[in-house]
């Protein structure tokens, strides 16, 4: 099959890989669509990513946001059947191509919970892949080519249970592309307010405001924390970073209120910060979500599904692009360039 790979210096290319083997609780299937993560893809490219270096660990199969439809199914399987659209379906290591979740091929494998736990086989048993509870069909009415955006909503959902944003609680959220959208669109659902949006493009403030934040400021305000503020005297209970930019955290420092609680989700290309809270107040909490448990977004599936078919979200508000297969070594270097304002999805 074709598959997308990084090689050690960080260069794309396409190759050619085995068609994935697949156990008796496995799955496999033909790749629907993939969308392109400006976060963990990009930063896989470049070598960046916890836990992949490029000396050990490429060249790589990139992608992980992907829908496939099922064409074969193991012995043991009842969970799927063939034609069902499926998320997350991954490629593992084969030979010398490691997996970098590996969505960017036209071949994957899903796994089957509904049978493993039938079976009495538990989470840890090596049948029992963590990511198999987030593998889940796509209903037929989902459009299983935008379907790719589930991934990040559920990542999302199940982070904003994880931070403990509440109704009536306020919040600020640095950056404004799919992700920082989905927090904001969930936060105002979810009763969180005010929520003001900081971004330095004004066609995302404006997405922002469509999505349910209260105000847009542009971060590269002179005086931020002064116009947060003004929104908020005593300073906002939560701040989230969606962008992976470790000085925000030093920056947030500055208005959130006392028992604030600074939320890193984006994945930043460093790992380490000197922290300055001079300017915070006495108590706060830093908490750092950068990997969702799969369990977790299972979990939050239903409440996402719900949310689309009453209309409170839309898939493809979050969507800009769509381009093919062929084309998405393009796409990554349009991604570079922020050329694409939101979620560019791959059909195959």
């Amino acid at each position: 099959m074709k598959t997308l790979i990084v090689g050690k210096n960080g260069s794309l290319s396409f190759g050619e890989a085995p068609t994935p083997e697949y156990g008796e609780y496995q799955a496999l299937v033909k790749m629907i669509s993939c969308g392109v993560c400006n976060g963990t893809d990009v930063k896989l490219i470049h070598g960046k990513f916890k836990g992949f270096a490029y000396e050990n660990d490429y060249p790589l199969m990139l992608g992980h946001e992907g829908v496939g439809r099922v064409v074969e199914v193991g012995s043991k399987v009842c969970g799927f059947k063939i034609g069902d659209a499926v998320l997350l379906p991954f490629v593992d290591t084969v030979g010398d191509l490691k997996s970098g979740w590996g969505a960017f091929s036209e071949y994957g494998v899903v796994n089957d919970a509904a049978a493993l736990k039938r079976d009495g086989i538990a989470q840890g048993n090596p049948l029992y892949p963590e990511g198999a509870d987030a593998q889940n069909v796509v209903p037929p009415d989902i459009d299983p080519v935008d379907a790719v955006m589930i991934v990040t909503l559920r990542e999302v959902l199940s982070s904003i249970k994880t931070f403990g944003f509440g109704p009536n609680e306020s919040a600020a959220v640095f950056g404004c592309g799919p992700v920082g959208l989905t927090f904001i669109r969930f936060m105002s659902l979810l009763g969180v307010n005010p929520i003001i949006a900081l971004d330095i493009a004004e066609e995302k403030l404006a997405a922002a405001l469509k999505n349910g934040a209260a105000c847009a400021i542009d971060a590269k305000s002179a005086d931020l924390p002064a116009k947060v503020r003004e929104i908020c005297p005593d300073g906002v209970d939560y701040v989230l970073d969606a962008v992976g930019h470790l000085p925000l955290i030093n920056q947030s420092m500055e208005f959130i209120k006392d028992r604030g609680k600074i939320c890193c989700y984006g994945i930043s290309p460093e790992e380490s910060l000197r922290l300055d809270w001079s300017k915070a107040p006495y108590n706060w909490t830093l908490c750092f979500q950068q990997m969702p448990r799969k369990n977790e977004e299972g979990e939050a599936y239903s409440q996402v599904l719900a949310w689309l078919r009453s209309g409170a979200v839309r898939l493809k508000d979050f969507i800009s692009d769509y381009a093919n297969f062929d084309d998405v070594i393009d796409i990554f270097g349009r991604v570079e360039k922020r050329d694409i304002a939101l979620k560019c999805v791959i059909k195959f």
